[in-house]
This record gives C-alpha cells, structure tokens and sequence, in this order.
C-alpha cells in the first residue's frame, strides 16, 4: 500500500533523467526503514548533484506498519533532512559545482537557458528576502534543486541557517505537491 493518495500514486517516470531510471525506480519502490534511508540519499544527492525533482519521493511505498498519513509525513521529514544535508555539503563546494551534472551542462546550452533565468530569479529572491528567499525557491514543485541551492551559495555564509532554509523549503514543497494532489483528486 503506498503512502500516497490515489492520485499522487502514479509513476513519476516523466521526470527520469536517462542514466538514473535505477535510482528513481529504488525510491519508488522503497520499503521500510531501509526505504527511509533510500529517500535519505536520493534527497542528498538531488541537493548536491542530480537535477531530477525531490516530489518522485512520495512516490514510496513506505510501509512502516504506521497509517498512511505517519508514513507520508516520515518521507517528508526524511527527505527535508537529506536535502538539507546535501545542501550543506553543496554549500561547501561553492561556486565551481554549480557548472556539475550533464543536465544542468546541457539546459545551459538550451533554446531557452532555464537556468540562466532560474539563477537570476535564486539571487533576486536571496538578495531581497534572504534565507526566506531560498525557502520560498525551494517550494516550487518539480524544479529541481541543485539549481537554487548552487545559485544561492554565491550570496550567503551561514550553514545552520542554509540548511534550515533548505529544510523548510523542501517540506514547503512535498506539502505543496500533496496538497495540489489531494485537491485535484477531490475534484475528479
């Protein structure tokens, strides 16, 4: 039984990046404690290097032997705390990691330069609204993060207050998504 409700329980292959099919089907398919440490690592790695969207997480079927809500809110505090951490380790590597992954490389290449745009739109938000600013870049449903976080790097200095942010704008974000979902399965 999965932790998501009907609607959200669907396959979120539409973001799979080639290459890493394995890692989203793991986390799709995470089970158990384990599972929460299969989430852990899938949301520090979208932190630090993969450009793949953090919401596939509610994708597991967690099965704790709690209810579904428990199980659901257990992979958003777990996913947050990955992401956070990664953020932290992503903080470290500063600057030069922001050019890291084939697909950030190749968005940079791109018609429309997405990236380009969502740095400017990262360092408008930090600049005007701080750790707040990042919280609130964070909470965009299916924008991957690797982006925000590197973009945000250039402007502060504070660990605790960058990983706080980082939390809260990927609960921000899975509350975001569940709710867009729960409501759209009220309304078929």
């Amino acid at each position: 039984m999965s932790a998501l409700p009907p609607v959200l329980d669907v396959s979120f292959t539409v973001f799979a990046v080639a290459g890493f099919r394995w890692l989203e089907s793991a986390v799709e398919t995470a089970t158990g404690p384990v599972g929460l440490a299969i989430i852990a690592v899938y949301s520090f790695l979208i932190a630090v290097v993969l450009p793949l969207p953090s919401e596939i997480v509610l994708a597991a079927p967690l099965n704790l032997g709690l209810s579904q809500s428990a199980d659901l809110a257990l992979i958003v505090v777990t996913s947050a705390l990955g992401k956070a951490a990664g953020s932290v380790f992503a903080f470290r590597l500063g600057h030069e990691a922001r050019q890291s992954g084939p697909v950030i490389r190749w968005l940079r290449r791109s018609r429309f330069d997405i990236v380009s745009w969502s740095e400017r739109r990262t360092v408008r938000l930090a600049r005007e609204y701080g750790y707040v600013g990042l919280a609130l870049a964070l909470s965009v449903p299916f924008f991957p993060d690797t982006i925000s976080i590197y973009a945000f790097t250039v402007l502060e200095d504070d660990y605790a207050k960058f990983a706080a942010a980082t939390f809260a704008g990927s609960v921000g974000r899975l509350v975001v998504t569940i709710v867009f979902f729960s409501g759209l399965s009220v309304v078929s």
